[in-house]
């Protein structure tokens, strides 16, 4: 098999999730990272030689010619201004989640790529995951049946336990659903397509909160956001789920999703991983475990959607972690909190195709050697 021309690869941004993506991306010959940048230069330098990859300044990075995508992996905050920076540039533009920290902003970056003819990919790629691809299949099969509804839930405590630099999750453009909603959103239009529409509820109970981990353990953070959201989405399928995101549960027993059909329920693993358990019980039937049997679920793999896309460059198809997917969710997760405050149902405007299957061929397309 032929060997397509590997991606030059640049990446603005060296922060944790960073390292995850530079670990991952040897596992794809299409994917040449070239260089790393970040706006305190120290930071890209660090990053850089740990992986023995240059650093240079951003605009350096911009100004390269070689560089055909930007690996966008800056807070949400930066992601657009980041985004159309590189599109200027003349670069496709692949961006951690959420594509945005508003759908007008999103749309804007979005509309911005197809004027110049460019592509916009986007986080999370998990649902490419063999775990996900698998629970996908088994929807497709029909199974199930027909899908009549489900759940997604994702409670914590708080990323203040853990992360060195909680701040912006509690600030706007953060919270619970902008932060995790992409990974269940997207794996459910994955499973069910589109959402047509939605409700929802939401709560900040607390004006603060103690950071609780090392270094700044016992600093206070101000918080801007909804930190407990519930919402109901109706599927343009007709299927209807429940999805609850929140910073403020000490624990709890849900399953990350659930589908629900005619014919039987799927217990699907959690979206923010590519792997994981797969039940299903079938109508008057008991649970059973369902094994995985597509590629890509033990281990993390962060760089396979950005990998598709460079592939879908080469070979001139659509990719699956694409601008329209995220778009999407970002609008759906925006309307659940807006009907929150206004206390009404909001129908979404975005309808994108659902990303194709993988199947085997992404082995082929993506792994060639």
């Amino acid at each position: 098999m032929s060997v397509e021309k590997p991606v030059a690869v640049g990446i603005i941004g060296c922060g944790n999730i960073s390292g995850t993506y530079l670990k991952a991306a040897p596992e794809f010959p299409i994917l040449d990272i070239r260089a790393v940048a970040d706006r305190d230069h120290d930071t890209a330098v660090a990053q850089g030689g740990a992986f023995g990859i240059p650093a240079h300044s951003v605009a350096d990075l911009l100004a390269d010619d070689s560089i055909e995508v930007i690996l966008n992996l800056t807070i949400p905050q930066a992601h657009v201004e980041v985004g159309m920076a590189a599109l200027a540039a003349g670069k496709h533009v692949y961006s951690e989640k959420p594509l945005a920290v508003t759908f007008a902003a999103g749309r804007k970056l979005v509309d911005e790529a197809h004027r110049l003819g460019l592509r916009v990919g986007c986080a999370p790629d998990t649902f490419m995951g063999g775990a996900h691809q698998t629970c996908r299949n088994f929807v497709d099969t029909g199974t199930l049946g027909q899908v009549v509804g489900g759940t997604a839930s994702f409670m914590c405590p708080g990323h203040e336990r853990w992360h060195p630099n909680p701040d912006f999750y509690y600030k706007s453009g953060g919270g619970p659903m902008l932060d995790m909603g992409p990974y269940y959103i997207t794996q459910l239009v994955n499973l069910l397509g589109p959402v047509a529409s939605v409700t929802g509820m939401a709560s900040k109970l607390r004006k603060s909160r103690p950071i609780t981990s090392a270094p700044r353990s016992g600093e206070m953070i101000e918080v801007e956001v909804f930190t407990h959201v519930s919402g109901t989405l109706a599927f343009s399928s007709g299927a209807i789920v429940q999805i609850v995101m929140s910073f403020d549960v000490a624990g709890h027993r849900h399953s990350p999703i659930e589908i629900y059909g005619t014919e039987g329920t799927l217990l699907v693993p959690d979206p923010n991983h590519f792997g994981g358990r797969i039940e299903a019980l079938a109508k008057n039937g008991d649970w059973a475990d369902v094994p995985i049997a597509m590629p890509y679920w033990d281990g993390n793999f962060r760089s396979l959607g950005l990998a598709d896309m460079a592939q879908a460059i080469r070979s001139d198809r659509a990719h699956r972690a694409s601008g329209a997917l995220a778009l999407h969710a970002l609008e759906v997760m925006e309307a659940v909190e807006q009907a929150a405050i206004t206390r009404s149902r909001i129908d979404i405007t975005t309808q994108p195709e659902r990303p194709e299957p993988l199947g085997n061929s992404i082995v082929n397309d993506v792994l060639a050697a």
